[in-house]
């Protein structure tokens, strides 16, 4: 791992160290062992795994669930005070990777989104009895949440919603209409972002509600699907209507209009926890291609020596250290600096590079299965679309590329003159005329 020693004496020393310490190193090759060996076979025989009323789900899933949590690796992401180990960001980067390479992996592990998220917002802002009543029991993986933001009309853009709640004595009520809150189906409560305060500024209006799922009012309009991945009318991520749906009014989250203070507890942690589990489902891809390469024979050799298949291998597996090594320092540098905001360029870098550097592999993985790659017989569709997947989930690449580029932008000074500073002939001047003595006792001058 990472770290900074300081001198006694003297500026601080950057160390960089990659190696692991053995005692979590041994807990990493036992979660990689385990998933290989218990937890991708779940793939094939559960078809939801969020559907407790699955008699398969609950023979299969808990016995594991309760291995992990034996082995010290259950929700580490949370604090011991609330069951976990406290794992700062690079022990979950180099723990997430492995389950990346199963969809059901974090189920297992006590850290699917958006449960993680949702818990968070819970554990800072909810009260004793909101702590008991649903925090608790979504640690425990007894059941499952809901993130309700986004809107039919306005996607992630929080100025175009409409959803709204109102107060009528001790209760708010709730009207409007939610697009793609994952896993509402299978959740016992929701999370729902709503406008409040519709006359202060835009990023001021909304309040953040708890609102149990069997709350008359709430309609799931369908359960859309991700093509490529469902079936029709058996997704995961719901159009959901919300018609005069009551609440008591302890049930809000934080401040009134303090939603987008609430959502940063949550999104800053999720989109670098969705790039660690990316790295472990690219390195899957990039497994595959090469038992592919080497295993294939066509034009009387096998396809690893075809210097073009050599070149889909070599810019994979580039690519893929790169992107792991960016989402790696970016977690050193959360758990270093404890300031999400301050790292905020870091992770919207990690965002942007996510989605393209698991599609290229992909892709690549794909190409060299041929047909077969193409089939539902393989799962590079589902991994090609879950690249498309990423780049939109907690926000667009397009939007994460100008905040990267406006901080960047932002640290840059303008040049002094009508040329730039690093102008050559401007250095050459200066240049001469700092070793001017020196050129002079060698007559160059």
């Amino acid at each position: 791992m990472w770290s900074v020693l300081v001198k006694e004496q003297g500026a601080p020393e950057v160390v960089w160290d990659f190696e692991t310490d053995s005692a979590y190193q041994a807990d990493l090759e036992w979660a990689d062992d385990f998933v290989r060996r218990e937890v991708e076979p779940l793939e094939f025989v559960i078809p939801h795994v969020l559907d407790v009323s699955d008699p398969v789900r609950q023979e299969l899933i808990p016995p594991l669930q309760e291995a992990v949590r034996e082995r010290g690796l259950w929700a580490t992401h949370l604090g011991p005070e609330l069951g976990g180990q406290g794992h700062g960001q690079v022990k979950l980067g180099l723990l997430n990777e492995i389950l990346g390479r199963s969809g059901l992996a974090s189920i297992i592990f006590g850290c699917q989104a958006p449960d993680t998220g949702n818990a968070e917002i819970l554990a800072h802002y909810g009260t004793e009895e909101h702590k008991k009543r649903y925090l608790q029991p979504l640690l425990d993986g007894q059941l499952f949440s809901t993130y309700s933001m986004t809107e039919p009309q306005a996607g992630s853009d929080p100025k175009e919603f409409t959803a709204r709640a109102e107060l009528d004595g001790d209760e708010w009520v709730i009207n409007g209409e939610k697009w793609f809150s994952s896993n509402a189906r299978w959740a016992s409560f929701f999370i729902v972002m709503v406008i409040t305060e519709p006359d202060n500024a835009p990023y001021q209006r909304h309040s953040m509600l708890i609102v149990p799922a069997d709350t008359p009012g709430i309609t799931i309009v369908r359960n859309v699907g991700i093509a490529g991945w469902d079936q029709p009318g058996e997704g995961g991520h719901a159009y959901i209507r919300y018609e005069d749906v009551r609440v008591p009014v302890e049930n809000l989250l934080g401040d009134r209009g303090g939603a987008f203070v609430v959502a940063q507890t949550r999104l800053g942690g999720g989109r670098i926890h969705h790039a660690m589990r990316t790295v472990g489902m690219a390195r899957r891809a990039l497994e595959m291609m090469l038992e592919r390469a080497v295993s294939r024979h066509t034009q009387g050799e096998i396809l690893a020596k075809k210097q073009l298949v050599q070149e889909m291998v070599a810019d994979s597996w580039l690519e893929l250290e790169q992107f792991r090594l960016l989402v790696l320092q970016t977690a050193w540098k959360i758990d270093k600096y404890h300031d999400t905001h301050r790292v905020r360029g870091d992770i919207a870098a990690v965002k942007i590079a996510m989605p393209t550097v698991l599609k290229n592999i992909a892709s690549r993985a794909l190409q060299v299965h041929g047909s077969l790659g193409l089939s539902d017989e393989m799962p590079f569709v589902k991994m090609i679309i879950n690249g498309y997947h990423v780049g939109l989930a907690d926000g667009p690449t397009e939007v994460h590329k100008v905040t990267l580029a406006r901080g960047l932008l932002a640290q840059a000074q303008p040049s002094p003159g009508l040329f730039p500073s690093y102008h050559i002939p401007i250095l050459k001047e200066q240049a001469l005329e700092k070793y001017a003595d020196v050129l002079a006792r060698h007559g160059r001058g």
